[in-house]
């Protein structure tokens, strides 16, 4: 579950601004009654199966990059605190980081990564 709410948090917020949204325009006046239960049931399943998907692509691409990790592959990870020097970093046991729980870790970096934010390296650095 507390795997769930870190992965997912952002998108039941905007879930339920949606649903929010949804429940305002369905209870206007001149809108039929039977909209509101309708539109809630709809959109909410919706969200539900959107939410759902994401998140099992989500975790199967965390395992996978774990496994190719272990295996001594590199993993390239997305580096959203220095955007404008580079926007990933190359990974691997090679160069000293280890996996502890769900984040790449490495003494000699300022920060860890988490296995959401990574994929297999094929030799193509994108710019």
């Amino acid at each position: 579950m507390e795997l769930f709410l870190e992965l997912e948090a952002v998108y039941l917020v905007i879930g339920t601004f949606i649903m929010v949204v949804t429940a305002v325009v369905t209870t206007r006046d001149f809108i039929p009654k039977v909209a509101f239960k309708r539109g809630m049931i709809g959109v909410g399943l919706t969200l539900a199966v959107l939410i759902s998907f994401h998140y099992n692509m989500t975790t199967s691409r965390m395992e996978g990059v774990k496994e190719l990790f272990n295996s001594g592959e590199t993993i390239i990870c997305e580096n959203k605190m220095r955007r404008t020097i580079s926007r990933s970093v190359l990974l691997s046991q090679d160069l000293g980081w280890t996996i502890v729980g769900d984040e790449f870790t490495n003494p000699d970096y300022e920060r860890n990564f988490h296995t959401s934010r990574c994929i297999e390296f094929d030799g193509i650095v994108p710019k």
